[in-house]
């Protein structure tokens, strides 16, 4: 079954996902930025949010569930589908108190970075875990007509965001990444991915007047 699941998708995924959290380290290390005001007003915090709640979302509506009716009687496969599901919901509420406490009179750069250390190591074991034991699960358990479902269903979530999330998602990616994500899209997008998308994205100053590239 492991040749009929792309994982290109995931990997790209999770490879922009740690690009943003390398940002967002340099952030709250860096004693000449202000992390409360870069997360209170970056585009780049906003992208990285939309992102991760869209992936984790599909995951959990339509990766999961296919996974565990397929490993039905499995209990130690079954148990690694609810692990994912348990450090999804855990990134959740690091995520509302970084933006709470960008908000929060009270609250001090060093509060805040300890937030989103806690959002770095959690978010980065996931992803490390994840392509670890449960990719390998998926290419040998889901049939690729539930994995299509998946890609739907994502590619469903980002919707009209494209345009954004596209150039964002593929910052940085290789050649082959790049081709077989824009494979699927009809040619008047894969047009307006080059001409205009991409464009637009690297004038974005998505961390904030050089905070981050």
């Amino acid at each position: 079954m492991s040749d009929a699941i792309d994982l290109t998708a995931m990997y790209a995924m999770h490879d922009a996902l740690r690009r943003e959290l390398t940002h967002l380290d340099r952030i709250t290390t860096s004693s000449d930025l202000d992390p409360k005001r870069i997360l209170a007003t970056s585009a780049g915090w906003q992208l990285f949010k939309q992102a991760l709640h869209i992936h984790h979302t599909a995951e959990d509506d339509a990766l999961w569930p296919a996974l565990r009716d397929n490993l039905a009687g499995h209990a130690q496969d079954s148990a690694l589908v609810e692990a994912m599901a348990a450090e999804h919901a855990a990134i959740d509420p690091l995520i509302a108190a970084i933006d709470a406490a960008t908000v929060d009179a009270a609250a001090n750069p060093g509060h805040i970075g300890e937030l989103v250390d806690a959002l770095v190591t959690g978010l980065t074991g996931h992803l490390r875990h994840e392509e670890d034991v449960a990719l390998p699960l998926i290419q040998r358990e889901v049939t690729p007509e539930q994995w299509a479902h998946f890609g739907q269903t994502h590619a469903q979530r980002i919707g009209p965001d494209a345009p954004r999330l596209l150039p964002w998602l593929l910052d940085g990616a290789d050649e082959r990444t790049v081709a077989t994500m824009l494979a699927p899209l009809p040619e008047p997008a894969r047009e307006a991915y080059a001409a205009t998308w991409v464009p637009a994205y690297r004038a974005l100053d998505r961390w904030g007047v050089g905070a981050a590239a």
